[in-house]
């Protein structure tokens, strides 16, 4: 069978090592799926998530010159979807809203996106407590 980058086949977890998991798409074909490419969450052993001989949904996510086939199973599953009673939960969450919602409709952020988002929320955090202590009293250099 020729496989092709960005479709999803059905194959069978053959072996797990500590960066990842080989999978069987046909015999005597199989493609890797590192281990950050296991779940839409951090994975810090994959023997948590997956075991030899079980079945899984991969895409191809790349096929090198040597025909190395790279796999990932987190791009093989769809994203999660809210039902009714989760979307009236944002609603009554408040102000986060909309940005709540937006969120849900595009796909899961990489690590990168979440670092990024991460680092803005902190900064911006501490730039608030900044101006706290500023007004409290201004230089609190720690002198007695």
């Amino acid at each position: 069978m020729q496989f092709e980058t960005g479709k999803i086949y059905e194959g069978k977890v053959t072996g797990i090592t500590k960066f990842g998991a080989f999978v069987e798409l046909e015999p005597g074909c199989s493609g890797m799926v590192h281990i950050s490419e296991v779940a839409n969450r951090y994975v810090e052993n994959i023997t948590d998530v997956l075991s030899v001989s079980q079945a899984v949904k991969v895409m191809v996510t790349s096929i090198s010159d040597d025909g190395k086939i790279a796999l990932s199973i987190k791009k093989a599953e769809s994203p999660p979807r809210l039902n009714n009673s989760d979307r009236t939960s944002n609603i009554n969450r408040g102000n986060n809203t909309r940005n709540n919602q937006n969120r849900q409709q595009t796909k899961p952020a990489t690590f990168e996106d979440m670092m990024s988002a991460f680092k803005k929320t902190s900064d911006e955090k501490l730039g608030d407590i900044k101006r706290q202590g500023d007004k409290r009293g201004g230089n609190r250099s720690g002198r007695h």
